[in-house]
């Protein structure tokens, strides 16, 4: 099951609260693949369809398709707020890199 950290739903309530959604969910879902594996992306989504996993963490509602929830077992969802930026961030501990021979940014 994915996890929302306590910082990270501190952040995500203050969001929904902000953007008058706080009927909605965080969605995840794959927005491509790249050097380091699968890439994720995050959305607030008052949808979702009978092949959606729903699940709540934090008091926080997330919704995803299936092959996301298996992909993102034991995954964290975290708010990092650095000199370099800040966002919301996956931490799975069962991602595999996909870089290979070939891989022009590992070069």
């Amino acid at each position: 099951m994915v996890e929302i950290t306590e910082t990270a739903a501190v952040e995500l309530k203050s969001l929904l609260e902000s953007e008058e959604k706080q009927d909605h969910s965080l969605r995840i879902f794959i927005e491509g693949l790249g050097c380091s594996g699968i890439q994720y992306g995050l959305a607030l989504d008052n949808e979702s369809n009978e092949a959606d996993v729903a699940v709540s963490s934090n008091d926080v509602s997330i919704v995803m398709s299936k092959d996301v929830s298996e992909a993102l077992n034991d995954a964290k969802v975290d708010y990092i707020d650095t000199a370099h930026g800040k966002g919301f961030v996956i931490d799975n501990p069962n991602a595999v890199s996909a870089c290979g021979s070939g891989c022009s940014s590992c070069q």
